[in-house]
């Protein structure tokens, strides 16, 4: 109990203090746990435990700026914030911080909070991080396409979505690089985890299919089914997601075929598996299938290149930074018109 009282003690402490007026530095003066970069940012690591924390920032300096901060495993945290000259902007955020702080089998990562504030022109005045152990928690239940990929260029759009959210709701992304249905329950360090970890009335969003390849029909819906319920057992929200779509376009401008539509090598067609299960369990449907076609076909077969890793790593599966954000925006929009999470969640 000591130990839990001084660190509140410590977080409590604003970290700030006021540059001299003839000598201005883009970050502020007293940020003691942080350090310049070489790329012009602001690295800050916090000794914590693992959970919840509320980080509240104080942007702006006597010449104008445009910050952003990102955390942990690349996720985004706060998307790019101009200020003025002369201006101050406050904003809060809250993070979940877990070991390991990335994809659940994935690299440790550093143990506690780490911090980046990045963007044209950083400029900090003060940082705040005060531990948050009630707030709400979006969980995440993915594969590659939404987790927190630890190496550029490759991003999940799970890793995008903290970015919309304000203090009092924090991303927990659990999802995993390769992981079906089937691994997902198999593996104590994935699913077993979240169900551990879960309270009362926190929505989990569940997108598995593009690694369920040779998975048939019925052991696919029964392993979803499965999710939902235990999900529901611990009195969470489960939240059934469509895959996002492969870009694999037809002749024709249009991606209406199975590998773009994630029809497996048995002919299940997943996102249809997952409309139909999610009427038949009355689980909320975001179908990020169709949304993420739209856009796509929207595009085009040239300018959607710049949504996924195309020119980069010749795949077309996984998104790209853009490509992960726009996906990212797509959710929060569902998630907010749908009611799955309350208005004052979102930024």
């Amino acid at each position: 109990m000591k130990r839990t009282a001084t660190l509140a003690a410590s977080l409590l402490t604003l970290l700030a203090a006021t540059a001299p007026a003839h000598a201005e530095t883009p970050y502020g003066q007293g940020l003691d746990h942080c350090a310049g970069t070489e790329a012009g940012g602001l690295a800050c690591h916090f000794d914590l435990p693992p959970g919840t924390y509320d980080v509240t920032v104080t942007l702006g300096g006597d010449t104008a700026g445009a910050t952003a901060v990102t955390g942990e495993t690349r996720r985004a945290l706060l998307a790019e914030t101009p200020t003025a000259a002369g201006e101050r902007v406050r904003r809060s955020f809250t993070v979940d911080v877990r070991d390991p702080e990335g994809e659940p089998t994935g690299p440790t990562g550093t143990p506690g909070l780490d911090l980046l504030l990045t963007g044209p022109a950083p400029r900090v005045a003060a940082l705040r991080v005060t531990p948050a152990p009630a707030a709400d928690r979006l969980f995440l239940v993915g594969d590659s396409t939404v987790c927190d990929q630890p190496g550029d260029p490759y991003t999940g759009w799970g890793q995008r979505l903290p970015a919309h959210l304000g203090r009092g709701t924090a991303v927990a992304n659990h999802a995993d690089s390769g992981e079906s249905t089937v691994t997902f329950l198999a593996n104590p360090a994935l699913f077993d985890r979240v169900e551990a970890e879960l309270r009362p009335g926190d929505p989990v969003l569940i997108q598995l299919a593009h690694n369920d390849k040779q998975t048939d029909a019925a052991t696919y819906r029964a392993n979803l089914t499965t999710l939902v319920e235990r999900v529901r057992a611990r009195g969470g929200e489960p939240v059934l997601v469509t895959p996002i779509v492969r870009r694999w376009f037809n002749a024709d401008g249009t991606l209406d075929n199975g590998t773009a539509l994630l029809v497996n090598g048995l002919g299940v067609d997943h996102p249809a598996e997952i409309r139909a299960l999610a009427t038949t369990l009355s689980t909320p449907l975001i179908d990020l299938t169709a949304l993420t076609r739209a856009r796509v076909e929207e595009l085009g077969p040239e300018a959607s290149k710049a949504l996924y890793l195309t020119a980069e790593k010749r795949d077309n599966t996984h998104t790209s930074v853009r490509g992960a954000t726009e996906y990212a925006a797509l959710v929060a929009a569902e998630l907010k018109a749908r009611g799955l999470l309350p208005e004052r969640a979102f930024r």
